[in-house]
């Protein structure tokens, strides 16, 4: 543990990487997105990129996971200046949470109000079919239970209070505005609202334990997101999230399906066009609301 307290990023480190940026695009960002597993199209939507490989950028992690890009995308999206992760980091990658979540304190750094999070998910609820989408209105963070926390070791205020409230986690506001949108767009029909489970991975669930977390009134499960909230809500970041159901979890011992990852990407693809429309006419309206208030 002392190894890894001594590792860790200071403040000045995140002013650092955030400067870099700054100082090699005209971009200010207000909105950031995360892009899950085949989701990094929404990159493609920016006007005016400034593209960054991860590799460049100083103190930042490596994407190793088919499906991640790797690439940190500046641009405006309908007019608001956005930053775009195609590709994040898991902890099954063995990064610690504290740099799997690096890049939220850096957006925090650049000025970034509102981070957007979206994921590929399994659906636990048995109404929930391929290809939905799934707001999510809050979340589990099993390994939280076991210790595995991004805010654990010395707490900087700088970034925000030793103990952060989660209840409000995912902003109310924008969850209905996904409502509005998706009904303005004609996928209403697929859209729906639950709770996501983040599990450490990388290997999938099991029966046992898919029944297990549907008892405890888990909607959709993956293996990311969670932590990046946590961060974000700790920077006082608003936050808003999704879940593109690419995958029925398994919950009968007689059936001869399994889940694999190549299922995960194809029924990203088949779903990116929605999603992207989704998450352009989302920021469009966060950006129109602000200029109102």
């Amino acid at each position: 543990m002392a190894n890894q307290r001594e590792e860790r990023y200071t403040y000045e480190d995140y002013q650092r990487t955030a400067e870099w940026l700054l100082s090699k695009t005209k971009h200010r960002p207000r909105v950031a997105i995360i892009c899950g597993s085949g989701l990094g199209g929404l990159a493609d939507l920016l006007k005016d990129q400034v593209v960054f490989e991860y590799a460049k950028i100083p103190n930042f992690p490596q994407s190793t996971v088919v499906g991640h890009a790797g690439k940190l995308v500046f641009g405006n999206l309908h007019g608001t200046p956005t930053v775009v992760m195609q590709g994040r980091f898991h902890m099954y990658e063995g990064y610690p949470l504290w740099k799997v979540t690096f890049p939220v304190r850096i957006f925090h750094l650049l000025g970034v109000e509102t981070l957007i999070v979206t994921n590929a998910a399994g659906g636990l609820n048995p109404a929930f079919k391929v290809g939905d989408i799934m707001v999510i209105q809050d979340h589990i963070n099993m390994p939280g239970f076991s210790g595995q926390n991004p805010l654990i070791g010395p707490n900087d205020e700088r970034f925000g209070v030793r103990f952060p409230a989660m209840s409000d986690a995912y902003n109310e506001d924008l969850r209905k505005l996904a409502v509005t949108v998706a009904s303005e767009i004609g996928c209403s029909s697929y859209m729906r609202e639950g709770v996501y489970c983040a599990l450490g991975g990388p290997n999938y669930e099991t029966i046992a334990e898919c029944r297990f977390l549907q008892r405890l009134g888990v909607d959709a499960v993956g293996m990311s997101t969670v932590p990046e909230v946590i961060v974000a809500r700790h920077c006082g970041l608003r936050v808003f999230g999704f879940s593109l159901i690419t995958n029925k979890a398994i919950l009968d011992y007689d059936t001869k399906e399994k889940a694999n990852h190549e299922e995960v990407l194809e029924a990203s693809r088949q779903s990116a066009r929605t999603l992207e429309k989704l998450v352009s006419m989302m920021v469009q309206r966060i950006e129109h609301n602000n200029n109102l208030a």
